[in-house]
């Protein structure tokens, strides 16, 4: 079956630059923000009572590494308090003895403040880790059982790269956000909320002082963080266009080779690979400053710290301890605003990627059976289409009372230019399609009164476009019948012509190959799908251009084989080599979507119609070629 194919550029993961924070680079942002969030609290809400208990574990982690600080500064005013005493006249009178039992039990308690929070982050991480890959296994299920009941419309109207980037990319976005953004936004919101208040709690007058800092580094971030999305957006666009280019070339190497285009490619590469260092260039330098920056006003704030802090030791408001802690938070105080920044903007980028997901989920479903539909075990081929009518675009109607009667065991040939329904009207014979007027009948029973799964399984499709997965030669012809036994896989390969080259390979039917395979040629893989539809054994056989990539002494064997298949069931063979269908029962031509003839291949010659010009274009153009 002929598709178009399309070039399709994968969204993929963007990675963090070593050294730098990793600020959420696409800038992309849901169109409907509230909407696709609660959408996404569907998959939360199952396991609310989790999220809850790892907020309240991350929380009290947090209060806990805030608490330190102060309590680790009582330790230093005491052994401060120590040495300024051995260094007055009055030593001799004041107690001048370490009380380290003091000290000691300062830093066990800051030992088991600190350890007890590693804890509580270690416990609320594991727990995370596993109600993210429950609602992110939810949710793959979810997506792949979508995919299996959706129309062959939905993979017609959009590229296979896209799709899989929403499986994979989007998924796995919205997996690293809830298994670490949302812990970090709520211990970063509570970190900065808990040093403001422990800083108040030592001096108001000092805390007013260093939070002169805090407008600067919100705003250093918020500039740095905007001017790199544009880069790292640039960044991936040119890295996109890099990878296709390589893609592209390397694929077709042959053809570069063939046409001495390696200087071509070489100066195109090299293009794009200078736009991308430079752009690369800025997005590294941006990110990179902010770490001097911070580091600049954090210094900021340590020496307003020191010098606040000094003063009031002098007066003796607060203690040298006091001091010490001021510095530690003061320190920490930056790193949640970077994170909270961070975040808010991966927060976004996870909610477009959730309302991609949720795109596919929302999609319009093939139409379900009838309650009443029906099974059938076996059929004899007859088909009917009466009065069908069928369009792809409503506005643009394809087909219009179309009328076929196909008795059991013919062969029936399409044919007809591109574009002229040829493929369609397979496509509705297998309600991949549903038809929107008159009614397609098989011995008699409309098929919308059958099982799908049923009906289909009375198909055998061999098509223009070979599929093969992953797997051994004889995986991929099994793949036509369950449980098939290894003399039947043999015997199909034989009828299909495919058994001598398969013995010809070093492995036989054991020999591994795939879609992209480079050690079978396109035609042997063609001979594969053959033997696939033999091994089957259908009612009714459809062959879609099935000979279109093999040699022409190939495409005698199969079309001898072909013949014997076919014998006792109805086929339907779309062809655009004419001389391939000469000995069908009946050719249809068809013309955008109606059929404007009908009969035998020498009838049709003698009328003299559009089948005959078809015949004679091919003719000629074959004389010329050989000429």
């Amino acid at each position: 079956m002929s598709e178009n194919q399309k070039k399709t550029e994968q969204r993929r993961p963007v990675m963090g630059p070593g050294g730098g924070p990793a600020f959420a680079r696409g800038g992309e942002k849901p169109k409907d923000f509230r909407k696709t969030t609660k959408k996404l609290l569907r998959y939360l809400k199952p396991h609310m009572i989790g999220i809850i208990v790892v907020f309240v574990l991350t929380i009290a982690a947090t209060i806990l590494t805030i608490k330190a600080p102060k309590i680790l500064g009582q330790a230093t005013t005491e052994i401060f308090r120590v040495v300024m005493v051995r260094n007055t006249p009055l030593s001799g009178f004041l107690r001048t003895k370490m009380d380290f039992e003091k000290i000691f039990q300062i830093l066990l308690e800051v030992g088991l403040l600190y350890g007890i929070a590693a804890f509580l982050n270690f416990s609320q991480g594991y727990m995370m880790a596993g109600i993210t890959q429950k609602i992110v296994k939810k949710m793959r299920e979810d997506i792949n059982n979508k995919l299996q009941k959706l129309p062959l419309r939905f993979y017609d109207n959009r590229s296979h790269g896209d799709i899989i980037s929403r499986v994979t990319n989007d998924v796995d976005l919205i997996s690293n956000t809830l298994q670490q953004s949302l812990t970090q936004f709520i211990s970063g919101i509570v970190t900065m909320v808990g040093i403001t208040y422990m800083m108040l709690t030592i001096d108001v007058k000092l805390t007013l002082l260093t939070l002169i800092t805090l407008p600067m580094s919100a705003i250093t971030t918020v500039l740095i963080a905007k001017r790199s999305q544009k880069y790292f957006s640039a960044q991936q666009k040119y890295l996109g266009e890099l990878t296709g280019v390589s893609e592209e070339v390397y694929g077709g190497f042959p053809v570069v080779k063939a046409y001495g285009r390696e200087k071509d490619e070489i100066n195109r590469f090299v293009e794009i690979s200078e736009r991308l260092y430079k752009e690369s260039k800025k997005a590294q330098f941006i990110t990179g400053i902010i770490m001097p920056v911070m580091n600049f006003i954090g210094n900021l704030g340590y020496i307003i710290v020191a010098v606040g802090g000094g003063i009031l030791v002098t007066t003796k408001t607060i203690t040298v301890g006091d001091v010490q802690a001021f510095i530690q938070y003061s320190r920490q105080f930056n790193q949640p605003i970077m994170q909270i920044a961070n975040i808010v903007n991966m927060i976004q980028s996870t909610l477009a990627a959730s309302e991609r997901v949720f795109e596919i989920l929302e999609e319009e479903e093939e139409l379900p059976d009838r309650t009443d539909a029906i099974e059938l075990e076996t059929i004899k081929g007859d088909v009917k289409l009466e009065n069908v009518k069928f369009s792809y675009v409503p506005e643009k109607p394809l087909m219009e009372n179309l009328n076929i009667e196909v008795k059991s065991g013919q062969m029936v040939a399409i044919v007809g230019p591109t574009g002229a329904g040829k493929t369609t009207l397979v496509n509705l014979l297998m309600r991949f399609y549903e038809i929107q007027g008159g009614s397609i009948k098989i011995d008699g029973i409309d098929i919308r009164d059958i099982r799908k799964y049923n009906l289909r399984r009375h198909f055998g499709m061999v098509l223009q476009d070979t599929w093969l997965f992953s797997g051994t030669i004889k995986d991929n012809i099994a793949y036509g019948k369950d449980n098939a036994s290894e003399e039947e896989i043999i015997t199909a390969a034989k009828m299909a012509h495919a058994h001598h080259f398969i013995m010809a390979l070093p492995e036989g039917y054991n020999t591994l190959i795939g879609e992209d395979s480079s050690n079978i040629s396109q035609g042997e893989k063609q001979l594969i799908t053959i033997a696939r539809a033999f091994l089957s054994n259908p009612d009714i056989l459809i062959l879609d251009e099935a000979t279109s990539n093999v040699d022409t002494l190939t495409e005698v064997y199969i079309q001898r084989a072909m013949k014997a298949i076919m014998k006792g069931r109805t086929s339907f063979v779309i062809a655009h080599r004419l001389s391939t269908i000469k000995n069908a029962d009946t050719i249809l031509v068809m013309n955008e979507g109606k059929i404007i003839e009908i009969g035998k291949h020498e009838e049709l010659l003698t009328r003299n119609g559009f089948y005959a010009e078809l015949y004679r274009s091919q003719f000629l153009g074959a004389m010329v070629e050989n000429a």
